[in-house]
């Protein structure tokens, strides 16, 4: 049996969940998973269509953007998702989208800000805007660059209270312990956004969510004191 044949489904499914949430239409988006044990990271292929794409076509790589398995050309993304995964250690899954409303942000060059409590069911705190990326880190290694800079943004950002960014001019990235979680965390970024942008639209003055509530909403669903759901 071929032993990334679970790696591999679970990233198919993964891609296929984020097309079908509406995420990722054409070819606009792609998830991956690292699987430390193996070693491996598999990503969806480079411009293959959601609608034809098979199990067999995503591709394996090692931490160096070799190709361990596979016959297609993996993510155009994937030197970003490499960098994420060297960086940021506790992940085990990459999303990318151009999903409209964190788009949007992205576009606006602006923060995704904590206005409720359905953003801090998930995002502790504002979902960061990057600065933009010059132009010689556009025109070398503009991939690779796109990492630093997500990784330069959360240098005073806790990544896993806050599992998501939106890149200057370009779109929203998310992680999570696996591609599942970073799809989850994908399609909540994208109803948060969406809700952001109504909330504006509403009260130009808004403000953000007071901090204890903020605080109250995060940690009954994460850390040591969590009680939301059922117990494991």
């Amino acid at each position: 049996m071929n032993k990334y044949l679970e790696l591999k489904q679970r990233v198919f499914d993964a891609n296929q969940r984020l097309h079908n949430a509406g995420l990722a239409p054409l070819t606009w988006g792609n998830a991956s998973e690292f699987d430390k044990e193996l070693g491996v990271i598999a990503i969806k292929p480079s411009g293959v269509a959601y609608e034809t794409m098979k199990v067999d076509d995503i591709v394996i790589v090692d931490l160096n953007g070799n190709i361990v398995e596979g016959d297609l050309r993996p993510s155009s993304d994937l030197p970003t998702h490499l960098y994420l995964y060297k960086h940021f250690p506790n992940i085990g899954g990459v999303v990318h989208t151009h999903s409209s409303a964190a788009t949007s942000f992205a576009q606006a060059g602006t923060s995704i800000n904590a206005y409720g409590t359905t953003h801090a069911d998930t995002f502790y705190g504002d979902v960061p805007c990057t600065r933009p990326l010059t132009q010689e880190e556009i025109e070398s290694e503009y991939e690779l660059n796109t990492g630093k800079v997500i990784v330069e943004t959360f240098a005073n950002i806790d990544y896993e209270a806050i599992p998501a960014v939106v890149v200057k001019n370009h779109g929203p990235f998310t992680w999570g312990k696996n591609a599942e979680k970073a799809v989850e965390n994908s399609i909540i970024l994208e109803e948060v956004s969406k809700m952001a942008i109504n909330t504006i639209i509403i009260n130009r003055n808004v403000e953000r969510v007071d901090q204890y509530l903020l605080d109250k909403h995060y940690k009954r669903k994460h850390g040591k004191k969590a009680y939301y759901g059922q117990k494991k």
